[in-house]
């Protein structure tokens, strides 16, 4: 009996939730039996037609497969001429190396003829599979770049959204948790300096037990780039290579668009005072406080005419008037540790904080009994698996108390910190209070410095603290 292949082909993954390759199948079967073939092999495909067949992996396989049994004489069975090819040279060039093996080609509704005559028809129906295919090609494009500019994302969902259908508006993007959350808490951390690198950021994702990683549990190298860089998360649209320049979207982003800018500057320069090597430990402020000029102040040892050494900051800008004019260190930090007891907030507004926490806090904790019953849901299609990612998600958190009591200790007196810690301590405190560099004014004293987000927001109620306490007041402790 003649020995029989048949090939199957659909032009993408989309296309294999429905039953194409089945019924393209099943024909090529009743086919081969009415003719009394053999089936011996099917080869399936979810590709497109068009350009390099040597890129769809079944058509590679059977093709190996011809090559390694030549001995055969093999029909190849597929239901439609396009399910070879929508591209004339391709096409010919399978029908080539099909009859270099001695294989036969048929197809359910083309008839081939090996004339003059018919390879010319061949050619003019392969022309237009090509046709068909570039025309729908530019169809799509032209949609896809119309939604686009019209602030709709028209391409796979980023992670963090999901794709869910909107009446008169097609389908849009909306959040989906819980990865949602945890990549805004990524990118919020980066945004604020909690995670210094990105390196640190992927190590945050890949601890995520919700968040979805290769089998190996590791995320690549660019991930991480990805969404930093993708204004998508700030509710904008954008898509370089079709021109669409960027634009509001139609989704809800995940973070604000100001959050987005503050983290392309940090991708494009530096975290705030960085760990150097040349950092001397006599000299905390080196490098974090800037003069006038906006140059940062270095620091040395001066050998007085009785040879004591004295400790002075300086500015080593070549363009500045103060260019060479030292301070003295005493003078320097001592304005600094004035600057750090007026920053401090009030026992009334660290109350407020303290309410405030607590119930961030409570809402983290609602947050995580959400996850872990979502993942119990999920574990009818694959318990094994759930149960490990909820015995991990669902450990409980510690006590607020334990958690939280150093960090308000210090935002209660961050002074306190910096006056009784060592050289460490005093660089977390300028890391943890300022964003920015400090700027000396030559006058004696610093300029408005740029607080950190906590000091920041206190500062901010200190402004509006007789209409941020309850009329019910508040017990929490107190802090010194």
């Amino acid at each position: 009996m003649t020995k029989a292949l048949i090939y199957c082909r659909v032009s993408s993954t989309k296309q294999l939730e429905g039953s194409g390759l089945d019924s393209q199948e099943h024909r090529c079967r009743q086919h081969a039996s009415n003719k009394g073939y053999t089936v011996e092999k099917v080869f399936r495909d979810d590709f497109t037609g068009g350009g390099d067949f040597m890129k769809r992996a079944g058509m590679v396989s059977m093709l190996r497969y011809l090559n390694n049994n030549d001995h055969t004489n093999y029909v190849v069975i597929f239901d439609d001429l396009k399910r070879l090819a929508r591209d004339t040279m391709a096409h010919w060039q399978l029908r080539y190396a099909m009859m270099d093996v001695g294989a036969k080609v048929e197809c359910l509704n083309y008839v081939f003829d090996d004339t003059p005559e018919g390879e010319f028809v061949e050619t003019l129906f392969a022309a237009q599979g090509q046709l068909e295919r570039k025309q729908i090609g530019r169809q799509t494009k032209q949609k896809t770049k119309a939604r686009l500019e019209g602030g709709y994302y028209a391409f796979n969902a980023p992670a963090g959204f999901t794709y869910e259908k909107v009446k008169g508006r097609g389908r849009m993007l909306v959040h989906s948790e819980p990865v949602a959350s945890i990549v805004t808490e990524m990118i919020e951390g980066f945004a604020s300096g909690r995670f210094q690198t990105k390196r640190e950021c992927k190590f945050f994702l890949e601890s995520a037990p919700q968040y979805p990683k290769t089998a190996s549990g590791k995320l690549g190298n660019n991930h991480v780039d990805k969404i930093l860089s993708n204004p998508l998360y700030a509710g904008y649209v954008e898509h370089k290579p079709w021109g669409v320049t960027l634009r509001k979207g139609q989704h809800e982003g995940l973070i604000s668009y100001a959050t987005f800018l503050k983290v392309q500057e940090r991708l494009k320069g530096r975290a705030h005072a960085p760990a150097r090597k040349d950092l001397n430990k006599d000299f905390p402020l080196r490098n974090a406080v800037a003069c006038q000029c906006g140059n940062a102040l270095t620091a040395n040892w001066s050998r007085s005419r009785s040879g004591k050494l004295h400790p002075y900051y300086i500015c080593q800008n070549r363009k500045c008037e103060y260019k060479g004019k030292s301070i003295r260190r005493d003078v320097l930090e001592g304005e600094f540790e004035k600057l750090l007891q007026n920053i401090a907030p009030t026992p009334e507004l660290m109350n407020i904080a303290d309410m405030m926490f607590k119930k961030l806090w409570a809402h983290r904790e609602g947050t995580e009994k959400q996850r872990i019953q979502l993942l119990q849901d999920e574990s009818q299609k694959a318990q094994r698996v759930i149960e490990e990612k909820i015995a991990i998600c669902g450990r409980p958190l510690k006590p607020f108390d334990q958690m939280y009591r150093t960090a308000m200790l210090y935002l209660a007196n961050p002074h306190k910190l910096w006056a009784l810690g060592g050289f460490e301590e005093k660089r977390t405190v300028l890391k943890l209070t300022f964003t920015n560099r400090l700027t000396w004014d030559r006058k004696g004293m610093y300029r408005t410095p740029d607080l950190s987000l906590p000091f920041k927001v206190l500062g901010d109620f200190l402004g509006n603290k007789n209409k941020m306490v309850p009329v019910g007041g508040l017990e929490p402790p107190r802090y010194r």
